[in-house]
């Protein structure tokens, strides 16, 4: 059986409202998350993610109060990410509402922590946020911290290897480069990524025209993220469901607004 693409919409929250730039910069507000959350729900939106952009560079963990609040708002699987340290930071996150976790800077600190949290949780509970971009590793591929603030030196393809045997139950891929650019998703990052990862494959990074989502998933994504262009109306998650039905990919189609 085929399994239906994912359409997932994302909140990069900070400062307890919803923001959006380019290259990970010049953030601009983008409005209020719990509030948004209720209208990708209402519009048709396979899952959310919230994804506190914040809290690892800062120090600190993920709203707690934000996460109930928007958990109360939505009947879809919630993903939530940022300043996620320890098997206890996720057992808090699930208990606010959270249907899954995401994890980056904390893993690449401690890759066991995938392995921690797969055991007590489940590999299904746990995605791996991959946040690279082009540099001079063997893959062409870097991985980043800190909300893409900091470099790494490890080579992008070869984490996601290892955080796959390590147990993790999904990878979000955000290209960095392609980042609020709305010029399309790094097809080439996404291919390399498909070949290593055996787990199942979330593009972000770079949505613009509706074909953009077509080439993503051609490239081998199984789920489809995006943020600016659903959050500043350029398409409503409906156009892009439609747009790839009439184009014979496999889509989960609601009654929408």
């Amino acid at each position: 059986m085929t399994l239906s693409i994912r359409i997932i919409a994302c909140l990069d929250v900070t400062d307890g409202r919803v923001v959006k730039g380019v290259n990970f910069t010049n953030l601009v507000d983008a409005g209020d998350p719990v509030e948004m959350a209720a209208l990708y729900g209402l519009e048709g939106a396979d899952e959310l993610t919230f994804l506190d952009i914040s809290a690892s560079s800062s120090g600190r963990e993920t709203t707690l109060d934000i996460v109930r609040r928007t958990a109360e708002q939505v009947f879809i699987p919630l993903t939530v990410g940022g300043g996620v340290r320890t098997v206890e930071d996720v057992d808090r996150l699930l208990r606010a509402g959270a249907d899954k976790v995401s994890i980056n800077t904390s893993a690449i600190a401690r890759p066991e922590l995938i392995a921690d949290i797969a055991d007590r949780f489940g590999s299904q509970v746990l995605v791996l946020s991959v946040d690279a971009r082009r540099a001079r590793t063997d893959s062409g591929f870097e991985v980043t911290t800190h909300g893409g603030r900091q470099g790494t030196d490890m080579d992008a393809l070869a984490w996601i290897e290892k955080a796959c045997e390590l147990g993790v139950g999904e990878i979000l891929l955000n290209s960095m480069d392609a980042d609020g650019t709305r010029a399309g998703y790094d097809i080439g990052m996404i291919s390399a990524a498909r070949a290593v990862s055996k787990v199942p494959l979330i593009a972000s990074g770079g949505a613009g025209s509706l074909e953009d989502f077509a080439s993503a998933l051609d490239a081998g994504a199984d789920a489809l993220l995006a943020a600016s262009v659903f959050h500043f109306g350029i398409h409503r998650i409906k156009d892009v469901k439609n747009f790839l039905k009439s184009h014979n990919y496999p889509i989960r189609t609601v009654a929408t607004l």
